[in-house]
């Protein structure tokens, strides 16, 4: 079973360097990753904080696929209640073309069920309806000259598509998280956990794509060869202790870019009243405090370094240690995809570029 390798990037903010350098050093990146191989780069969607600096996903793929010329890329995810579908149909349609057909869609509902929705002013309520009408707006608009739709939050009568996906019938689809889900709507995944765990995730994964494939139902997009593995943040030094102790503090400041910064007097300083606050600010005041609060026990950068180590969320080590872990991935996780986080955290692009270096040198050849 062949292995693809692919890069996960939540494009979070450094203090070190002014934000357009930051833009021109990432977009070096993932050209050294389009060189070495890599077969996808996927970037995250998060709204007011330092998680993610590319919260326009289309704006910033658009340079991508000018500075590439093999890797695929995409959103991973498009958090789809956020967004009008039909500008979503336009945008996929340009950078695919741009990219001659490079594109590829993850969807999500977002974090902390409708917080920045939320925060926007909407109804967290409405937040998984959402999701789901604009999937289904997403779909019909890709695949249709004219699209007509009457639902919930949308309404369009013949509305000429123009534009159209330079791949038929449309771009690749992705999904996080639920394996179960994925495979059921025929979309490639991409999850978390230690190899055995993961190799249970992937065996029930195939088994739940070859059903719905054989199924013919309609709502099934085709696959014809899924990709399905686990996102795992990878640090690479001359040697394992370097490497360990450098990461667990690239993790700290990981977790802390999860906040979401509130004005003094929305924090709640005495210089307003409860009558003041609006739930989208209560709502962003709780993220501040659970991002900030390092005995949090669920959600994304909650567990300390040494449990996501221990864990195999993290993978540091020296090169030939790292070759090692996937070595093994390759042989018992029953997965055929692995994706890396490379410049996470507060490490710098002249770190994360060693460390991709080593990577795409040194471990994929041998694991190929």
């Amino acid at each position: 079973m062949a292995l693809e390798f692919g890069i996960f990037d939540h494009l979070e903010r450094r203090h070190d360097v002014p934000l357009d350098q930051q833009y021109r050093e990432r977009l070096d990146l993932v050209e050294q990753a389009d060189r070495g191989g890599i077969y996808g780069y996927h970037v995250a969607e998060h709204h007011h904080s330092p998680l993610c600096l590319a919260p326009n996903q289309a704006v910033y793929l658009a340079a991508v696929a000018q500075r590439t010329q093999r890797l695929r890329f995409g959103p991973l995810v498009y958090v789809l209640p956020l967004h009008n579908p039909i500008r979503l149909i336009e945008e996929a349609c340009m950078v695919d073309q741009m990219s001659g057909g490079r594109f590829q869609i993850g969807v999500g509902r977002g974090t902390g069920g409708g917080t920045e929705f939320s925060m926007w002013g909407g109804d967290s309520e409405e937040n998984d309806r959402r999701f789901e009408e604009t999937l289904e707006v997403l779909l019909k608009g890709l695949q249709s000259e004219f699209l007509s739709h009457d639902g919930e939050f949308y309404q369009y009568r013949d509305l000429w598509m123009e534009l159209r996906p330079k791949q038929q019938p449309h771009p690749p689809f992705w999904y996080a998280g639920n394996a179960e889900r994925a495979a059921s709507w025929g979309m490639n995944f991409i999850g978390a956990g230690r190899i055995d765990r993961f190799a249970e995730t992937a065996k029930m994964y195939r088994e739940t794509w070859q059903r719905a494939q054989e199924s013919g139902a309609a709502e099934v997009l085709p696959l014809a060869e899924p990709l399905y593995g686990t996102m795992k943040h990878t640090y690479i030094a001359d040697t394992d202790e370097e490497a360990v102790e450098r990461a667990s503090r690239a993790y700290e400041a990981y977790r802390r870019n999860f906040a979401k910064p509130t004005p003094p007097a929305a924090a709640g300083d005495g210089q307003s009243t409860s009558a003041e606050w609006n739930e989208a600010a209560k709502r962003s005041i709780w993220m501040r405090d659970q991002a900030n609060e390092v005995s949090r026990t669920s959600g994304p950068g909650s567990a300390p370094y040494d449990r996501m180590l221990a864990g195999e969320s993290i993978i540091a080590g020296s090169p030939s240690t790292v070759r090692e872990y996937v070595e093994r991935y390759h042989e018992q996780a029953g997965a055929t995809y692995w994706v890396s986080s490379f410049q996470w955290g507060d490490l710098t692009h002249d770190e994360a570029s060693r460390s991709l270096e080593a990577f795409t040198s040194e471990v994929m050849p041998t694991v190929r």
